[in-house]
């Protein structure tokens, strides 16, 4: 595999891991359009086991079949298929070696009535399926934040001991945070360093508005006249609150949208500097060759092509 300069820049940031994460890390780094320039798409679908499948994927029949989402990552050239265990498996051998995967090690659904995750694949499992990385949500801010934290440091350290590399989806809420405060930016850049402290190679976050939600934190935002005017600029932010930049961010899409909000987002976020989008519902709940269309105007904009 070969890897071009921007990778191995980023790569040198990983200053503590072995030779095999850091191979993991390049290959998602190097695999599809966006291969080399420290870009990248990814597509995730664990809303199955999140939200159910009629909500997930009644819009686009198709997408109940998991060898769809497999090969609609693959055809779209994207960088890497998030998923758990369930629907890996389904697709692990027909898609070998075709796409990078993450392993999504934790779930909930949408009967939970408290804002924690269950434990529902291993580190054993996303080795035997050859996958790149596991993924694990936590959700800083809910009266589980400090269990889920405790459930990645055990895991991340066993991945990293057989070469995986670590993905956090840092999702706040539950305690004290609205609904506003969710996606407000000192909370995304809060959120985003935790999971950074926590040992993530990339962290998965939403994208930031201009609500300040933490009291304290306003005091500063407005001290220090951190400039939160844009969308680019609130992303230029997170990043700098992921170590100055050095790991690794990924932004959600959410609920699906329509396509020129979706593209005016997604140029804000490669403004600002972030790695990348991991779009699921904006994808798969559109026919398939919408879906390809819009993934490949994505990457175009993150080509600076668009």
């Amino acid at each position: 595999m070969k890897v071009t300069q921007k990778v191995k820049k980023i790569l040198s940031y990983y200053e503590s891991d072995s030779p095999g994460t850091k191979r993991n890390i390049a290959s998602i780094l190097m695999h599809g359009k966006l291969a080399g320039t420290g870009k990248m798409v990814i597509l995730p679908v664990d809303q199955g086991f999140e939200h159910g499948p009629a909500r997930s994927f009644a819009p686009n029949p198709a997408a109940y079949d998991p060898h769809y989402h497999y090969q609609l990552a693959v055809d779209a050239g994207l960088n890497a298929y998030a998923a758990p265990l369930g629907q890996l498996e389904l697709g692990a051998d027909t898609f070998a070696g075709q796409i990078p995967t993450i392993l999504k090690v934790n779930s909930s659904n949408s009967w939970a009535v408290t804002k924690d995750q269950a434990i529902t694949a291993s580190v054993g499992d996303a080795l035997k399926l050859g996958c790149a990385a596991i993924g694990f949500t936590i959700y800083p801010g809910s009266e589980y934040a400090i269990d889920l934290m405790e459930e990645i440091r055990e895991m991340s350290e066993e991945a990293k001991s057989v070469g995986l590399a670590t993905v956090i989806w840092s999702y706040p809420r539950g305690g004290d945070l609205t609904k506003d405060g969710e996606t407000a930016v000192d909370v995304c850049a809060y959120a985003a360093h935790l999971a950074a402290q926590l040992g993530a190679h990339i962290i998965k976050v939403k994208p930031p508005t201009a609500h300040l939600e933490q009291p304290e934190a306003k005091k500063v935002y407005e001290a220090q006249k951190i400039d939160i005017s844009t969308l680019a600029k609130r992303v230029e932010h997170v990043m700098q609150s992921s170590f100055n930049g050095k790991r690794i961010v990924v932004f959600s899409g959410g609920a699906a949208k329509g396509l020129d909000g979706l593209y005016e987002e997604i140029r804000g976020l490669r403004d600002g500097g972030a790695n990348g989008s991991i779009i699921g519902r904006n994808t798969f709940q559109r026919p398939r060759d919408e879906a390809l269309a819009m993934l490949d105007q994505i990457i175009k904009i993150y080509q600076g092509k668009a």
